[in-house]
């Protein structure tokens, strides 16, 4: 019998349940250290997710915080300036204000990261807030008295308006009867009709074949009140009709009188030199005058000097 064919010796039942115990032992050590591992690591991720939402809601606590103390700087900022305070400094935080807030909403994790620092201004600005509230209280005390002299001086500058209300009436009633009393005064008006052949004849009734040329004179009352200066004289002939006699080729135009525009037949230029002195205006029409009286009205600046009579029959 050959070496081959010798029997084997039989394997231990107990040795093959013994093998396939360990590995499932080892197997089940392993499934539970990963497991812890697995564990822990949720619990961790759990843990920093709930410290990002608690962060996350602290920065929306901070941000909300920020526009509130941005809108009681804006507040403070108005009322310092309506009691002339200085606000650049209020200025200057409500800008720094604005920047803070910009970050915070421009990235999360940039103010998760600077938190603390972002917390501490929001203190300072509340900070500031209160300090700016002491500051307006001292205006407001400051303004109170400024107020209570205001008071006092506005009594003494009414006393004082009242009074030179008082002097300009009384002296536009001056200025008003002075110039009442320098106006120049027109009077012996005397009225001459010429012929062609240069022929003259007065007493104020005329044939419409003797006037050619009207000489219309009449002298200027002296007026110690007057100024002696430049003035510009305005005739009027006025028809029986009612009409001015007006052809602007001889001169004539319009002067305004009260307000009103008003037509002149003639104007001259003389200097008043208070002496009683003679004026005279001729005046060719060149045709026919109306039948009936004629009124002759002499102006000066816009007042009626004096005025006189012809009658054309």
């Amino acid at each position: 019998m050959s070496t081959s064919d010798k029997a084997q010796p039989l394997a231990s039942p107990n040795s093959g349940g013994s093998g396939k115990n360990i590995l499932i032992g080892v197997i089940l050590v392993l499934l539970a250290v990963v497991g812890f591992f697995l564990y822990q690591q949720w619990q961790d991720k759990t843990q920093v997710q709930s410290k990002l939402s608690a962060t996350e809601d602290e920065l929306e606590d901070t941000y909300l915080k920020l526009e509130r103390v941005g809108d009681e700087l804006e507040l403070k900022i108005e009322e310092i300036r309506k009691l002339g305070g200085d606000v650049e400094e209020l200025l200057q935080a409500k800008d720094q204000l604005e920047k803070e807030k910009s970050q915070l909403r421009r990235s999360a994790s940039l103010a998760q990261n600077r938190y603390d620092e972002i917390k501490d201004k929001v203190e300072g600005y509340e900070e500031l807030l209160k300090k700016k509230d002491r500051d307006i209280a001292k205006l407001e005390e400051l303004n109170k008295k400024l107020a209570d002299e205001n008071t006092d001086l506005r009594g003494v500058k009414n006393q004082l308006t009242d009074s030179l209300r008082e002097v300009r009436s009384t002296k536009r009633n001056l200025e008003d009867k002075v110039s009442i009393a320098s106006r120049l005064k027109a009077t012996n008006f005397e009225i001459i009709a010429i012929n062609s052949r240069g022929r003259e004849r007065d007493g104020g009734e005329y044939r419409n074949r003797h006037i050619d040329k009207l000489r219309i004179g009449f002298s200027i009352m002296d007026n110690p009140v007057a100024p002696i200066e430049g003035k510009d004289l305005f005739l009027r002939v006025i028809e029986p009709g009612g009409e001015v006699i007006f052809d602007v080729s001889k001169g004539s135009g319009s002067f305004t009188v009260e307000g009103k525009e008003r037509f002149y037949t003639l104007k001259k230029e003389i200097l008043f030199d208070n002496s009683g002195q003679k004026i005279s205006f001729d005046y060719e029409k060149g045709d026919d005058y109306e039948s009936g009286d004629h009124t002759v009205e002499v102006y000066t600046e816009d007042y009626l000097m004096g005025k006189g009579v012809f009658t054309v029959r």
